[in-house]
């Protein structure tokens, strides 16, 4: 029953205020568009694009918008030049930073990024210097009402091959490995359990804490690097105190 709990919650409550729907629908369409081009554009054969298709409609992102990105990816209407890049380095405190990234441009991104860990007391470092700290997992989250059954739906991710299953005041997180995320989140909507968010994500293997002013730092830090175009996800073993 152990996980990362405050660092999901986090992660998750962030990812609900995101109001920016014109810069959340061009991220959106980028990892359609990578999407397509590494697993097909068929969304029953490509979990991935699935989840972002679900993504993008749980945002009221367009259906046409939709569709422009999944054709986009498949050349039918002329591809762009988009690829996916990790970006690794370290934040104030010591902290841990990962992040996914699309871009058409490598080394404008590359550039870009840099100087926001510069400009806010970090240090962008070489691919490996800081992923070893995190695993790639599958993370569900269920908000729990008064009609939830917390004890089936833990029977239910056991059975189906969860690895962990964490229980917050406002929460159920569900871990699981990336070869059993779609078996266990299949599992859970059969039995018509409603997902709050599913993905496969990079987990922090430990936290670091870290207050004061490079609390304050690396909170700038974190705000900025969400908020460049180019950048997806961030992934960071932050803990604040």
């Amino acid at each position: 029953m152990s996980g990362h709990s405050k660092w999901a919650n986090i992660k998750h409550k962030k990812a609900k205020m995101d109001a920016q729907k014109g810069k959340l629908y061009t991220k959106l369409s980028k990892m359609i568009i990578v999407a397509v081009r590494e697993g097909g554009p068929d969304p029953n054969a490509n979990s991935k694009l699935r989840d972002l298709i679900e993504k993008a409609k749980e945002a009221n992102m367009p259906n046409e918008n939709i569709m422009r990105a999944i054709k986009r990816g498949s050349g039918e209407l002329g591809g762009e030049n988009v690829e996916h890049v990790m970006y690794e380095g370290y934040g104030p405190g010591g902290v841990a930073i990962m992040l996914s990234a699309m871009t058409d441009n490598r080394n404008r991104t590359a550039s870009e990024i840099r100087h926001l860990f510069d400009k806010y007391g970090g240090n962008l470092g070489e691919a490996g210097c800081v992923a070893w700290m995190f695993e790639k997992k599958g993370l569900i989250l269920i908000e729990k009402n008064e009609r939830t059954n917390v004890d089936d739906i833990m029977m239910i991710a056991i059975e189906a091959g969860a690895e962990d299953i964490q229980e917050q005041e406002d929460s159920i997180e569900i871990t699981t490995s990336t070869e059993n995320y779609e078996q266990v989140k299949k599992a859970l909507t059969d039995n018509n359990i409603v997902l709050s968010s599913a993905e496969i994500t990079y987990l922090p293997k430990s936290t670091v804490e870290v207050s004061g002013k490079d609390a304050e730092m690396l909170e700038k830090l974190l705000d900025v690097l969400e908020e460049h175009d180019d950048v997806e996800e961030v992934y960071s073993n932050y803990e604040s105190k």
